[in-house]
């Protein structure tokens, strides 16, 4: 099991809410602000097998603009995380 966190700028998140539903993957969204310069941005939790993170991270770049942005700032940082359980109550 893999814990995908995707720290996105806000004027991006919608697009790929909407790749990564339309793909089947369940996401959190949730509303965040960077430390450093304080610009609104939304943080996804993405959880899937191993195998998906492949997928999952092909559908955000398919989604997020690769060109620069205007500002210098990155649309998406991802972290890949192991997640030793997944529990549902």
């Amino acid at each position: 099991m893999k814990l995908i966190l995707a720290i996105i700028m806000s004027d991006v998140a919608d697009a790929l809410s909407k790749a990564l539903v339309e793909q089947h993957y369940s996401i959190t969204q949730i509303s965040s602000v960077g430390g450093f310069l304080r610009r609104g941005s939304v943080t996804f939790v993405i959880g899937v097998d191993s195998a998906q993170v492949a997928g999952v991270l092909a559908t955000i770049r398919k989604a997020v603009p690769s060109s620069p942005r205007p500002d210098g700032m990155h649309s998406v940082t991802l972290f890949v995380l192991d997640a030793a359980q997944f529990i549902q109550v």
